[in-house]
């Protein structure tokens, strides 16, 4: 089965747009299990301009289901994931000033510093996947650098599926095949919404996790959040 972690940063931004609490975030989390989501996505950012510090903490005492930790390992953000110790820590390459995430790490290149980070995470018990683009040799790396699981980058497969699905596949199915053979779980996001997902779990499927957030929030505001969880949950069933 794969699961569905809700990445509720959206509703951070519009809590944050207009001050106060609304919407109210550890009830949106709650809501959102409630609703079917197996687990809570985070990405605090150094600006907090959506996820705070403070909210990850809150969030710790209410999440029940899977809590996962994006964000660039520096070294503020380390101390808050090795002070929460979510159930998954998800390492991702963001520029401070990036608006959203739209790369992956070069584990290569990088090797020493991730191996030394995921460490850090694994010695404290939480699983750690890295945020990589569908690149065999980046999928190797990964492995190398001790991580548990890889998040498969799926930006240029939403940008790529309206035109030629089949294509757009192709690059995420060869990274899998790689990632199964040497033993590396897999998770997957970006831009993954109603109208991509079903496809890309029907070709991927060995897929542990997804995490969506700012499509889901979207569609929410026209179809109610609890009828899009269960609408993203069926788009997960292994089925042709």
């Amino acid at each position: 089965m794969t699961k569905l972690s809700v990445n509720i940063n959206k509703f951070a931004t519009l809590r944050n747009a207009r001050g106060g609490n609304l919407p109210d975030i550890l009830k949106t989390a709650k809501d959102c299990e409630r609703f079917g989501a197996d687990g809570i996505t985070v990405h605090p950012r150094p600006d907090e301009r959506h996820i705070r510090y403070q909210d990850v903490l809150d969030l710790k005492e209410v999440v029940t289901t899977e809590f996962n930790i994006e964000g660039f390992p520096n070294q503020k953000f380390l101390d808050l994931v090795l002070k929460v110790k979510p159930a998954q820590c998800t390492l991702v390459p963001d520029a401070v000033d990036v608006i959203t995430s739209n790369q992956g790490w070069n584990t290569i290149d990088q090797k020493s510093f991730l191996t030394d980070v995921v460490k850090q995470l694994r010695d404290a018990g939480i699983r750690v996947s890295l945020f990589v683009d569908p690149i065999a040799a980046q999928v190797e790396g990964a492995k190398n650098a001790g991580a548990n699981r890889i998040e498969l980058y799926t930006g240029s497969y939403a940008e790529e599926f309206s035109f030629d699905n089949k294509k757009a596949i192709e690059k995420y199915i060869a990274a899998t095949k790689v990632a199964d053979a040497i033993g590396i779980e897999i998770n997957a996001g970006h831009d993954l919404n109603l109208d991509n997902l079903k496809f890309f779990k029907q070709n991927i499927p060995s897929l542990k996790e997804v995490s969506i957030g700012h499509a889901l929030v979207c569609d929410a505001i026209y179809l109610g959040l609890e009828n899009t969880i269960q609408l993203y949950k069926r788009q997960l069933v292994s089925q042709a």
